[in-house]
């Protein structure tokens, strides 16, 4: 039986809302992920700073093996690799905060195209900007003794954790770069959000190891369980219950993030 083109145009009006919203997604991504090649220096300062952390903690603190049941290295590259994409999340605050100083969040705004674009095209653009920062700071830790045991496949699962942990993270990041009034002040928010759950984790050094009154908090922040799930699937050993947990954080953390930064969206005239 055909279908005649008035019975495909009826019966397929929510497939091609839908096809245009992802369209006008992608186009938003691919325009911020050009702002990597039209201004290079970018990248450039976004691998800087966790290349510092790990030859910094690498040889400074490499007595740490002892504690950490070995090899400090293998440790701490899993952590860093947190750390790296969380901080790629903060571009999110910036670029938005940015995007709003200079009107074009209202341009978007007052083009015929998905309102959901303009979020959506800026996470998913940093999140693409995440893994290739991944891949830099891999080579980095294999260069200075990184060795995971896990193999291929868990490899790859423990990134694509930590890059939803990310990405979802970023909607909170959203939220604050719409809130702020430029993008100097969104930095100055995000770091004392992200600070605290970053250092007071088991990123950089095993939980016991931490001052008592702060393991009851960084064993159960959503940071070191993202951290203690990559590192176990990256070397092999025993997760636990992390990895679910971890996963149960990312999606609790979108359900409340979104929806906060989809309200400030709308609130922009």
């Amino acid at each position: 039986m055909t279908t005649t083109p008035l019975e495909t145009s009826v019966a397929t009006p929510h497939h091609s809302a839908l096809r245009f919203a992802a369209r006008d997604v992608v186009t938003l991504a691919r325009r911020n992920l050009l702002a990597l090649i039209r201004v290079p220096t970018q990248l450039v300062f976004m691998v800087i700073q966790p290349v510092m952390f790990v030859l910094l903690f690498r040889y400074i603190f490499s007595a740490l093996g002892t504690f950490t049941g070995g090899n400090y290295v293998n440790f701490l590259i899993p952590g860093i690799l947190v750390q790296t994409t969380i901080f790629g999340a903060v571009g999110t605050a910036i670029g938005l905060a940015e995007d709003l100083q200079r009107g074009l969040i209202e341009r978007f705004k007052a083009l015929p195209m998905a309102r959901m674009a303009v979020l959506a095209g800026r996470t998913l653009a940093d999140s693409a900007r995440n893994v290739i920062v991944l891949i830099i700071i891999t080579g980095v830790g294999y260069l200075v003794g990184f060795r995971p045991h896990g193999g291929f496949f868990d490899y790859i699962a423990a990134c694509l954790m930590m890059l939803l942990f990310a990405y979802c993270l970023s909607w909170g990041f959203a939220f604050v770069g719409l809130a702020a009034p430029n993008s100097e002040t969104a930095q100055a928010m995000t770091f004392p959000l992200i600070f605290p759950l970053t250092f007071a984790s088991t990123i950089f050094i095993p939980l016991f190891k931490l001052p008592p009154w702060l393991r009851g908090f960084a064993n159960n922040q959503p940071v070191s369980e993202t951290t203690n799930a990559v590192r176990a699937l990256m070397t092999g050993t025993p997760a636990g219950n992390s990895i679910w947990v971890s996963l149960l954080w990312s999606f609790g953390l979108i359900a409340v993030l979104a929806p906060l930064a989809v309200n400030q969206f709308r609130k922009i005239a």
